[in-house]
């Protein structure tokens, strides 16, 4: 008897297996619509201008491969909160905010996870209906109990606002709800600057603890106005957790860097969460990976960069935005009968399309199309090259 027979197969991952699946098909025309990448017009993930010219500065600088601190460097510390929070947030903050250099938003994401589980009162952790399949893995992880809130009105592929606030409305004090600050995955439904305030209305009478995955930031409307959540969240003088991600804004996907910036109400618990965050760092990675960091540091530390970084931002919003119309008219040309004008409402890289899983299925197995079996879709995949062949499976399965 084996010393593993004890160890059940388990589930794959309902994103990331659609990429083994993808790539094991031999069908030289296959189209990959489910994995969280932004690619160009061609079908490349690109690199930046600006985080080549950041790595040959940081190549031609470099002196050491030492351990960063626990908690990343102060200077990335400092920028990521200002990008997040503006600097007059930013500043008024001082004395309360802790951040953390974290491996992708994801780590951020687990470590906040960790540090609730631990130190907190906290019931439940909120996750709004439908939320990142991932959300559920890394909340679960350390024990914590999950619950869900309305969000989205299937019937209409949009928000379903009163039901929203009547779940915020109804959520224990002490727990945590996940907010997505912008580009909301899987559904592109977002909320307005108006809606946010309502939201930090409710959280500071009903006394729950924001959590805002903040992943998307500048693919939305624009880096200030994406920055609406946490910024709405921080004036408030709630305390909250901010999970940032650079893995889509600058194209950092396999470099891991992110950022967890944790906002204390009382100045004299500071030190307390920032000792305990260390804990949840040391016992999970030990220290931050150095090089994306550097990259974001040196990026926004340099004000043309950062004006350079601002356009390149602006033209992958640009072609995301633009491929939701061409979409919808493309659609509309091929005689498809179902109205698909609220993708052009939606924002980010993804949007529901009101698909199902049978229709899913057959997109995968008989065109080659690969898409998420919530109906999810990554718009970005979607070029010029492949645009015709994507309308035409969506019109046989419908």
């Amino acid at each position: 008897m084996s010393y593993f027979d004890t160890v059940s197969l388990a589930p794959a991952d309902p994103i990331l297996s659609l990429t083994e699946a993808f790539k094991a098909d031999k069908n030289p025309e296959k189209i990959n619509l489910s994995v969280g990448v932004f690619v160009d017009q061609s079908g490349v993930t690109p690199i930046l201008e600006t985080v080549k010219e950041a790595e040959r500065r940081i190549l031609e600088a470099s002196t050491s491969k030492s351990y960063l601190p626990m908690t990343g460097t102060p200077a990335y510390a400092s920028l990521t909160q200002k990008l997040c929070f503006g600097e007059e947030i930013a500043e008024s903050l001082q004395g309360k905010v802790t951040s953390l250099q974290t491996p992708g938003g994801t780590g951020a994401l687990r470590v906040a996870a960790d540090f609730i589980a631990k130190n907190t009162s906290a019931q439940t952790i909120w996750l709004s209906n439908p939320t990142w399949a991932n959300h559920k893995g890394i909340f679960g992880a350390p024990g914590l109990k999950l619950g869900t809130y309305d969000y989205f009105d299937s019937a209409n592929l949009s928000l379903d606002y009163d039901a929203f606030l009547k779940s915020l409305e109804s959520i224990p004090a002490g727990d945590v709800v996940v907010l997505h600050g912008c580009c909301h995955n899987p559904t592109g439904v977002d909320l307005t600057p108006e809606q946010w305030e309502d939201v930090a209305k409710i959280a500071a009478a009903k006394k729950w603890i924001p959590l805002v995955d903040f992943a998307y930031q500048g693919f939305g409307d624009g880096i200030v106005e994406d920055a609406a959540a946490a910024r709405i969240v921080a004036k408030a003088g709630l305390p909250a957790f901010v999970c940032q991600s650079f893995s889509k804004n600058l194209g950092l996907y396999q470099d891991r860097v992110g950022a967890l910036h944790v906002i204390t109400d009382d100045a004299s618990n500071l030190a307390n969460v920032v000792s305990q965050l260390k804990i949840s760092v040391r016992v999970n990675y030990s220290n931050p990976p150095a090089h994306g960091g550097a990259i974001v540091t040196t990026i926004l530390s340099d004000e043309k960069l950062t004006e350079q970084w601002h356009a390149e931002l602006k033209a992958m919003r640009d072609r995301i935005a633009s491929v939701r119309t061409q979409f919808v008219d493309a659609l509309k040309a091929a005689g498809v009968e179902k109205d698909f004008t609220f993708l052009t409402q939606q924002k980010g890289m993804f949007s529901f399309t009101g698909l199902g899983k049978e229709q899913a299925t057959a997109l995968r197995e008989e065109h080659s199309v690969y898409i998420v079996d919530s109906g999810r879709i990554n718009v970005a995949g979607i070029t010029d090259s492949n645009i015709d062949r994507v309308v035409a499976a969506i019109k046989a399965v419908l």
